[in-house]
């Protein structure tokens, strides 16, 4: 028999309090407290490596259903098939129900049993409807998991929160980027990954395009990235403020300067539009899930797209740079792709792989395919579809 699930709750930096059971591994837990609006895709979300340092609360009443599968089923490229990296990167989830008995036929244990052996704690019983409105009225903010919590000191775990360094200021990037070069594939045609927790998803897309992929460390400087004569580079996805990646910015200006080709993917944008002296500035509540819709600005068409961010280029600063707004979201109209009015490079704010979502836009990796080949991909005009 199982045993009893413990007493647990969350406790939010406001001094908000939703009580619920404990699941996964017993143990307490601090982070920043998001949501993510997606049905189905736990696997790769709780993976994915820009989640690093956050409490992720799933909008979805029930999560665990189809079970979690063994890292050891690769896909024909050596990766993971259902996982954005090799361990679950979130501090901890929030739910309204945990699968007990889960039904796939790649399952091999529950979502409890894969948190517990990983040490990654779980609360469920929660409204998740109430916390997420008041996730969007309020904003993110840190919080912490507390096991057992009902009958222990609430003001202890309360000193415990706010003694916790906040989330914007820790380098998250460099606990989820490679330590040294990673190589992928066998090509002789090669693209550089500026690694700043990519997920697996992204190096899958670049190796179905006939390319090898080399995973740089995010703090990689130009000349490093040059010594393997790349045919261009992305810059990928990853956790954290991207004001910290100073060293990043400066590497990723030098590629555009030497009109290398360059793509940027979630935080990839951001880093690319530091790099060329644009702004970014922390949305209130973020867009994460597969279900964001966006506008192409040179077509006027739109798109539904796999998301999981919490900051955004302003786009006032573009205005000052040569990049052009490429994509818009069509919820806050917040920028969501650009690219440089004269240089091989371009960046979507959105996860073209997506993984889990809609493959609407695989065609932003074939695009940079082209942009690679001399290729102006630059488009139409801008359209006037921002009213």
């Amino acid at each position: 028999m199982s045993k009893p699930a413990k007493d647990s709750l969350l406790l939010l930096e406001d001094g908000s309090i939703f009580y619920g059971r404990a699941f996964g591994a017993e143990v307490d837990s601090v982070g920043e407290v998001v949501f993510n609006t997606g049905m189905v895709g736990y696997l790769e979300s709780m993976t994915d490596p820009s989640y690093a340092g956050q409490i992720l609360a799933f909008t979805y009443p029930l999560i665990g259903n189809y079970g979690v599968p063994h890292y050891s089923d690769r896909d024909g490229y050596g990766l993971p098939r259902f996982f954005e990296s090799d361990s679950i990167k979130v501090k901890g989830i929030v739910v309204q129900e945990a699968c007990k008995e889960p039904s796939h036929w790649a399952s091999k244990r529950t979502l409890s049993k894969w948190m517990e052996s990983e040490g990654v704690p779980g609360i469920e019983g929660v409204d998740t409807r109430a916390l997420v409105a008041k996730l969007r009225e309020a904003g993110v903010m840190m919080g912490t998991i507390a096991v057992g919590a009902e009958s222990r000191d609430t003001e202890r775990i309360s000193e415990l929160l706010a003694r916790a360094e906040n989330y914007s200021s820790q380098n998250f990037v460099k606990a989820v980027s490679v330590s040294k070069p990673v190589i992928h594939g066998d090509s002789e045609r090669r693209v550089v990954l500026l690694d700043c927790g990519t997920k697996y998803g992204i190096v899958r897309n670049l190796l179905h395009r006939g390319f090898q992929v080399v995973r740089l460390p995010y703090n990689s400087t130009y000349s490093t990235v040059m010594k393997y004569d790349p045919e261009g580079v992305v810059v990928c996805n990853g956790p954290g403020d991207p004001k910290i990646l100073t060293e990043t910015a400066r590497c990723v200006g030098s590629l555009v300067d030497s009109e290398v080709p360059v793509l940027g993917i979630c935080l990839g944008e951001q880093v690319l539009g530091m790099s060329q002296g644009a702004e970014t500035f922390k949305l209130k509540y973020g867009h994460r899930g597969q279900n964001k819709p966006c506008l192409d600005l040179t077509t006027g068409r739109g798109y539904v797209t796999s998301q999981n961010h919490g900051y955004a280029l302003a786009e006032k600063s573009l205005k000052s740079s040569d990049l052009r707004p490429w994509f818009m979201n069509a919820d806050d109209r917040t920028v969501e792709g650009v690219m440089h009015a004269s240089r091989p490079c371009m960046a979507v704010q959105f996860h073209p792989e997506a993984t889990p979502g809609p493959y609407d836009t695989l065609f932003v990796f074939d695009r940079f395919t082209a942009m690679m080949k001399g290729k102006d991909i630059r488009g139409a005009e801008i359209r006037n579809v921002r009213a």
